[in-house]
């Protein structure tokens, strides 16, 4: 019986829905140090990920339960990236001053939903005030086939692969920002940068085929993450600028407000949409489950360095991502 104390009840309502522990372990042992989407220990995946109130999310923009959705989704996405899904999580959370009681009852609410509805059990954590909210997840998963999605598995001749189309959440970023003229209109990109919705199997089944290799997610936008990829695998990467896959609601903002969508596509992070290499002598579409939706964007070369091919011209792709520093 948990004593009738704020901090108490707190950690007691986000508890009360806990899943239970199952005690069956990975049944694929490998061992990853630091450098990927996540570290690997006997076969257990682990990633961690913060996310902080007036950086990450802002309570003015986000109900508590988008907020908190948005937190886990990063995290899920890590396993993912990786080939595995997520079993285990210690969760802290940081509460702001300014919350009311009722945020803090629907966070907790969220917390405890969010990683139950997704069958992860909440072993432990931890409960603090201070200045702004924060959210704090270390998330365990297992790897769940034998072929494993890594940074470092691109190879020479392997085409290159999005597991969907891109530039809605940078779209959805700007349009709060800016709140342009019937910005309204366009409230399911918004949306989705409050509140991601990804296909969270995507690299357990990617990973199932047997043919993926090199693979992490989106997460700090596309030309980051190209050469993250590059860097990693120790090959140049060339890419076509019209196989891009350009969500169509973002083109079509953007016509309506004289944009660039490669801005957005190229440049803007939260995507949690997966980057993967497929070695070429496979015909993915004739492979029994491999997953649809996906859109093959460039290949692998010999050398180093990202490009992008457009109209005959071939340009060189700098890193822009996001930094906190």
């Amino acid at each position: 019986m948990f004593p009738d104390l704020g901090e108490f009840r707190l950690i007691n309502g986000i508890l009360e829905k806990s899943l239970d522990l199952k005690k069956d372990a990975p049944k694929y042992r490998e061992w990853l140090s630091v450098g990927d989407d996540a570290a690997e220990f006997d076969g257990w995946l682990a990633t961690k990920d913060l996310s902080v109130e007036n950086v990450h999310f802002r309570m003015d923009w986000s109900t508590p339960e988008q907020a908190v959705e948005k937190h886990i989704v990063s995290n899920v996405s890590d396993i993912s990236a990786m080939g595995g899904r997520p079993r285990l999580a210690l969760f802290g959370l940081c509460v702001g001053k300014g919350w009311s009681d009722e945020t803090v009852r629907r966070v907790s609410a969220a917390v405890a939903e969010g990683f139950a509805k997704r069958n992860i059990a909440l072993i432990g954590g931890d409960t603090v005030s201070g200045e702004v909210g924060m959210f704090s997840t270390t998330l365990i998963g297992e790897q769940v086939a034998p072929t494993r999605l890594l940074r470092s598995r691109a190879r020479l001749g392997d085409r290159l692969f999005v597991s969907g189309t891109l530039g809605r959440s940078a779209a959805g970023l700007w349009l709060l920002q800016n709140r342009p003229s019937g910005y309204e209109d366009f409230d399911d990109l918004i949306r989705y940068h409050l509140c991601p919705e990804i296909r969270e199997n995507m690299g357990a089944e990617l990973a199932a085929t047997g043919v993926c290799r090199g693979a992490l997610d989106i997460s700090d936008g596309l030309s980051s993450e190209l050469n993250h990829l590059s860097l990693s695998s120790g090959v140049s990467l060339e890419v076509f600028g019209d196989k891009i896959p350009v969500d169509p609601r973002v083109s079509e903002m953007c016509r309506r407000y004289g944009l660039n969508p490669m801005d957005f596509v190229m440049d803007g992070g939260e995507e949690y949409v997966l980057l993967f290499t497929v070695s070429a002598k496979n015909d993915i579409f004739s492979i029994k489950g491999f997953p649809d939706g996906v859109y093959e964007i460039g290949s692998v070369k010999e050398g180093t360095g990202v490009f992008m091919l457009t109209e005959g011209e071939k340009k060189i792709i700098k890193a822009q991502a996001w930094s906190h520093l």
